[in-house]
């Protein structure tokens, strides 16, 4: 299975990337995957060009992954520009086939519905399928990392599970 991690946060290394990288890790734990991680705050300069080589080869991994978690700060209520400039990128369906996971992380709950209401439509309009409700961390809370992570994986995977089941009794599903 192919797997992205998409990073919106304009800071490297940030903590929302580790919040990404360890629901990913909680999700696939006994097994083995490709996960290719994207830090868009290593490509801040050429966000914005166009054409741009590095990006088409940045999408084009996105939208042949079988799962990508997209994640991001909260920035005045929601997602970040720099993430959603990557995902302008994509044509209308350009994540058809791809799971999709929305991320966000913020100081306080006063923003949980972020990933809902404002990513995962998102995601869905660009053809992605979202398994859920998207999962909002506390960053105050990151010495709960693991044990919060735990049980947003475990929801992601019933609900994934779900999906497989319907999906093999579905008609031309492969």
């Amino acid at each position: 299975m192919n797997v992205t991690i998409v990073i919106g946060n304009p800071k490297p290394q940030s903590r929302t990337r580790q919040v990404a990288e360890s629901l990913v890790e909680h999700l696939l734990v006994g097994s083995s995957n490709s996960v290719t991680v994207i830090d868009l705050a290593d490509h801040i300069d050429g966000i914005f060009a166009w054409p741009s080589d590095s990006l088409t080869e940045l999408t084009a991994q996105v939208a042949t992954s079988d799962l990508v978690v997209f994640a991001s700060p909260t920035y005045k209520a929601t997602y970040t520009g720099l993430l959603k400039a990557f995902l302008d990128r994509f044509g209308q369906n350009g994540l058809e086939g791809v799971v999709a996971i929305p991320v966000m992380t913020g100081a306080d709950d006063a923003h949980s519905m972020g990933p809902n209401v404002n990513l995962a439509p998102l995601l869905v309009e660009l053809g992605a399928v979202v398994p859920g409700r998207g999962f909002y961390f506390v960053i105050s809370d990151m010495d709960r990392l693991n044990e919060v992570v735990e049980a947003a994986a475990l929801s992601y995977a019933k609900n994934l599970g779900s999906l497989a089941r319907v999906a093999q009794n579905v008609q031309g599903v492969e």
